[in-house]
């Protein structure tokens, strides 16, 4: 069996297509992303999808449905998140996408987000070992934070803690270099809201796993760095990196950040205050590094629709 998951996040749309095999494993047929920045005004009292930004949307689901397509799935599933989730008007982009693809968008709520992102992580292979571990997602508008014990979800908080969301709250002029006044303004903010958020951080700190477009471009940068593929990179990254990252970043305007060899031009933007909220949520988790995972909301998903 298979079938076609498709995220509607704030920052990108993707889509992941599934396979279940003869011995019950998950197989991934197809992935693609496209950064469409449908959530143009999240950090608005009111935010609205804007004409063009749905635009980009239903052209990029478009898009991706035609991808999926030869696969031939047996079932294809549309999620929205926080972007489509927080809109004044997420009902009239759902009916847009209903009525030029007669697809039906679930939006998912904030714990729904949270606990789908944390059964996509037990699929990874590579962290078969990990028994009890913390799980954080950043995307464009909100971060979920996940606390397993025995490869169960003991708790699950989603926070309105994305990238895009901070950067438009706290980054004046997203395309000048950082403003020190800005970034520590943003990482306090950061660490309120884990602490208002009840969110537990025991005092023995289990390993961390991050998952997310951030992530993954802080791993292409240091890809492109060393001439390798991104899924040759180590995937623990140390917070000293980060740190280090961070400083690179700061001095730099936003042309200069999409001159950065394997930096998504979409993401220059936007990937300043998202490694400062990864180094907000190590310092108050007291956590020296996080290990990079793939496997995430769609995979979630994939692994709910596909069970035996």
């Amino acid at each position: 069996m298979t079938v076609a998951v498709i995220d509607i996040g704030s920052n990108s749309i993707k889509v992941l297509v599934v396979a279940r095999t003869p011995e019950g494993k998950l197989t991934a047929l197809a992935s693609r992303t496209i950064d469409a920045r449908i959530s143009t005004g999240i950090s608005q009292a009111t935010p609205r999808l804007n004409e063009d930004a749905m635009v980009r949307g239903l052209q990029a689901i478009r898009a991706l449905l035609d991808e999926a397509a030869p696969f031939k799935p047996q079932q294809t599933m549309l999620v929205a998140t926080s972007a489509v989730r927080d809109a004044a008007n997420g009902a009239e982009f759902r009916e847009r996408v209903r009525a030029a693809t007669g697809q039906e968008i679930r939006t998912l709520s904030g714990d729904e987000e949270a606990n789908l992102i944390g059964r996509g992580l037990t699929c990874d292979p590579t962290l078969g070992d990990l028994r009890d571990f913390f799980v954080f997602d950043l995307g464009g508008g909100s971060l979920e934070c996940l606390r397993f014990h025995d490869r169960r979800i003991e708790q699950a908080v989603s926070l309105q803690l994305g990238c895009v969301r901070m950067t438009e709250r706290f980054i004046k002029d997203p395309s000048a270099p950082l403003v020190l006044e800005e970034t520590t303004a943003l990482a306090r903010h950061v660490i309120a809201e884990l602490k208002r958020s009840g969110f537990r951080f025991p005092l023995a700190t289990p390993p961390a796993v991050f998952t997310g477009g951030s992530m993954a471009t802080v791993r292409a940068l240091k890809a492109a760095l060393h001439g390798m593929k991104l899924e040759d990179t180590p995937a623990v990254v140390s917070t000293d990196a980060l740190a280090e990252l961070l400083d690179e970043l700061a001095p730099l305007n936003l042309a200069q950040r999409k001159g950065i060899p394997g930096m998504p031009a979409p993401r220059a933007d936007v990937l300043p205050a998202a490694v400062v909220t990864m180094l907000a949520v190590a310092e108050y988790g007291h956590i020296a590094s996080f290990q990079h995972s793939l496997y995430n909301l769609r995979w979630g998903l994939a692994a709910e629709a596909l069970a035996p």
